[in-house]
């Protein structure tokens, strides 16, 4: 009696073999099946977990042909014991270049609306700003940008980002922002009233930031409400600063608008 394979799918029909490779941390892989596309921070048994730029985790099954690596199918595998260590990388996320030194400054550069902005900004992106060679300065408020950005006179060697607090539809900030358009300037900005609320909650070990009630200074009022110091900000703030150690304690609406500044002003 001749013995047949259960499985009758024609050889030609089969798919073709896809190579393995190790879930080394650092590697940046895409998910197809949810367009999800992130580094490996963690390979476990029959999973691994990355992270996309914005910080979030997703834990994916380590199945065949299961991921997608420079737009080839492959399989992801455990990697073995002693293998490669994972890249040093900079408080942004990026992977850092030992001994790297600082780009001479671009004529283009990023404006922040205060120190406090601009001082997390450093800390987060500084090693990548001055590989870049760009500059950060910061504004006493938005309401003079139009002048800014017209005395600036951008143009395609010299591109202007710049970074807005409350930037959020009806907003007096909005109106400002909409009257720069200029093509070698980009406005972008987040919700948050104050670029304190920019870092996490949990990074802070706090549960919330405070709601403060309209018409009350809002640094103030949070001072208040969590029992920190009220009379001098300043302090404060670099306590808060100082529990910021990487892009991970940011929220994500402060990463993509660092992010989108810094392609536009280094944009070839």
């Amino acid at each position: 009696m001749r013995s047949y394979s259960p499985d009758l799918t024609p050889p030609w029909k089969k798919p073709g073999t896809v190579p393995e490779v190790p879930a080394e941390p650092g590697l940046v892989v895409e998910e197809p099946a949810t367009g999800f596309c992130g580094a490996v921070i963690r390979c476990e048994a029959g999973t691994v977990t990355l992270e996309d730029r914005f910080g979030k985790h997703r834990v994916f099954p380590l199945e065949p042909r299961g991921f997608l690596l420079e737009g080839a199918v492959v399989t992801l595998v455990r990697p073995s014991p002693g293998g490669p260590a994972q890249p040093a990388r900079t408080a942004s996320g990026s992977i850092a270049v030992p001994g790297a030194r600082a780009r001479v400054a671009r004529a283009g550069r990023i404006y922040v609306e205060g120190r406090h902005d601009a001082e997390l900004v450093e800390k987060v992106w500084g090693d990548d700003l001055r590989i870049e060679g760009v500059v950060v300065e910061y504004l006493e408020g938005v309401d003079d940008l139009p002048a800014i950005v017209a005395e600036f006179s951008p143009g395609p060697d010299a591109r202007l980002g710049v970074l807005v607090d409350h930037l959020v539809p009806g907003s007096k900030e909005s109106r400002i922002a909409a009257s720069v358009t200029s093509e070698h300037a980009l406005v972008v900005g987040h919700p948050y009233i104050d670029v304190w609320e920019a870092v996490k909650p949990s990074s802070l070990g706090i549960p919330a930031w405070p709601r403060v009630p309209r018409g009350q200074d809002w640094k103030t009022g949070v001072c208040r409400a969590l029992g920190w110091p009220s009379d001098n900000t300043g302090a404060v703030w670099q306590a808060i600063l100082a529990r910021v150690g990487s892009y991970k304690d940011l929220e994500p609406e402060l990463l993509g608008c660092v992010e989108r500044l810094i392609d536009h002003v280094t944009v070839p």
